[in-house]
């Protein structure tokens, strides 16, 4: 494949620019990133992210708070290939930020953000460890979230 990547606009004043390597076995057969890799590099740059504001999951769904929710829905659209190992980066920033839910925007890009290779939305919805059932986000991930939140166009 000879793609080039389309470029971003600027790397805008919201979100953030999370670092991530793609390593060998991250390739499938033709040397690609495999398809189903570049929504687990996402899910290690958010987690990397929030575990920077204090929210993370230790083991315990009960203790876990903000920590304990579920995907509700996941799309992504492959722009150009990554066909060679070393460090990208995850462009993250919140879409939309409900009282349950959430919608979070991203781009698998270049380590600079200039190149974009994929581009999604992931909706989460917060839940309450005992009953699994749609719970209020806490004041303080409300709080943190807001800084993500992408400004109206």
């Amino acid at each position: 494949m000879t793609a080039e990547a389309p470029m971003a606009p600027a790397l805008s004043s919201y979100g953030r620019l999370i670092a991530v390597t793609v390593h060998f076995d991250d390739l499938d057969a033709l040397g690609l990133l495999h398809n189903a890799r570049y929504p687990l590099l996402v899910e290690r740059a958010w987690t990397e992210l929030w575990q920077e504001r204090g929210i993370r999951f230790d083991g315990d769904w009960a203790a876990a708070g903000d920590a304990c929710n579920a995907v509700k829905e996941l799309r992504i659209t492959y722009e150009a290939p990554v066909t060679r190992t070393g460090t990208y980066a995850v462009h993250l920033w919140l879409e939309r930020l409900g009282t349950t839910g959430l919608t979070y925007g991203f781009r698998f890009c270049s380590a600079d953000g200039a190149v974009t290779y994929a581009r999604g939305a992931r909706v989460l919805v917060r839940l309450d460890a005992g009953t699994l059932r749609p719970a209020p986000w806490s004041e303080a991930f409300r709080a943190a979230g807001r800084e993500l939140l992408r400004p109206a166009d």
